[in-house]
């Protein structure tokens, strides 16, 4: 593959835009299928366009470029007592703020607060003219014009290239509690995740493990009162509550991956809590598949071995009426029953009239 452009400032990266026929923004590389491209592709790295530009922590609110890693983010956040209640993902493996909104992935905090679409406010990118646009806005009461920024998560870099992006944060929880709560199989499962999301408990995250037989639950808020709602619901449900440090792996080993087969396919697909046990029926037609469902039910991630066939799975997938987006692997870039929207092919004509980018088929 060619070495990718890595213009260092955004007037480069327009430049670069305008200068060649057909690009790709890439970032950090942690989901390489969103970084494949044809031969005539060129590549461009934001890498070169990072650092936090701006944070206001009373106003719960930072600007940052696009290939700031995450991690770093998250490291300043932390010093005020502040975080991304969405849970990025692949910290640790070195994410870019602009790779985490093109590929639209959240952790298990997007059960209760929403996924990274609920907390971006602004934008500033290039399009396929090579124009440098801002979108949005530097507050969180911002209601002027059409709300551009979320339709760039998880546009996959089909309708710009991101320079830098603005998001509102929230306050850190004053105590967290995850219980753990084993079930029989994947029917009793998906009826604890509906169960659970239907209550009154509020849970932050929602998740099932790759294991196909166990709830983590997540509790946020004051430590008495966490105390209260853990016994309530370890009296509907058989189960225990983690130690800080089972916890924390736990919920690492979710958002970096370490359960996924390291030089597989990776798949994320959209599902409801109801279609789960169909899901996982089908799954089984590949050997060695493991299977994460995170957001209270409605999203998995499926991970299959290298060398896996999935032609099976995906036409099963399709008949569920279910769409993924591959996220790692050599195979199509998108699977299942994909939906069309008309309003995103306005969009990108609007934005990308000379098809710079990939199209919104690709």
């Amino acid at each position: 593959m060619t070495t990718p452009l890595a213009p260092s400032n955004s007037v480069e990266l327009a430049e670069a835009v305008r200068s060649h026929a057909r690009v790709l923004a890439i970032g950090a590389g942690t989901k390489p299928r969103l970084s494949k491209a044809g031969s005539d592709v060129t590549l461009l790295s934001t890498r070169a366009l990072r650092g936090i530009i701006e944070y206001e922590p009373d106003e719960f609110t930072f600007t940052a470029q696009a290939g700031t890693p995450v991690s770093e983010i998250a490291a300043a956040l932390a010093e005020r007592g502040q975080y991304l209640p969405f849970d990025p993902m692949w910290l640790e493996a070195g994410a870019t703020l602009g790779g985490a909104i093109a590929a639209g992935v959240s952790g298990p905090g997007r059960f209760r607060f929403g996924g990274v679409r609920d907390f971006i406010l602004g934008i500033r990118f290039v399009d396929g003219q090579g124009r440098l646009l801002r979108m949005g806005g530097k507050v969180v009461k911002n209601a002027a014009g059409f709300d551009l920024p979320k339709f760039f998560v998880g546009s996959l870099g089909r309708f710009g290239v991101l320079t830098e992006a603005t998001f509102k944060v929230f306050p850190w929880p004053a105590a967290r509690v995850t219980l753990k709560l084993p079930t029989q199989g994947i029917d009793a499962a998906a009826q604890v995740l509906i169960d659970a999301a239907r209550s009154r408990w509020e849970p932050e995250a929602l998740d099932l493990l790759p294991d196909g037989l166990t709830v983590c639950l997540r509790l946020a808020g004051p430590a008495s009162a966490l105390a209260a709602v853990a016994s309530e619901i370890l009296a509907r449900w058989p189960g225990h509550t983690l130690s800080s440090a089972e916890a924390e792996t736990v919920w690492f080993e979710v958002r970096e991956f370490r359960w996924a087969h390291p030089d597989g396919v990776l798949v994320k697909v959209a599902v409801t809590p109801g279609v789960l046990p169909s899901l996982m029926v089908a799954t089984r037609s590949v050997a060695g598949v493991r299977v994460h469902v995170s957001a209270g039910g409605n999203v998995a991630f499926i991970s299959f071995p290298a060398g896996a066939h999935t032609t099976a799975f995906q036409e099963q997938l399709r008949g569920l009426g279910l769409s993924g987006v591959e996220l790692r692997g050599e195979g199509p870039l998108w699977w299942g029953a994909r939906p069309h929207r008309k309003i995103d092919g306005a969009v990108k004509e609007a934005l990308d009239p000379q098809h710079r980018f990939p199209s919104l088929e690709d």
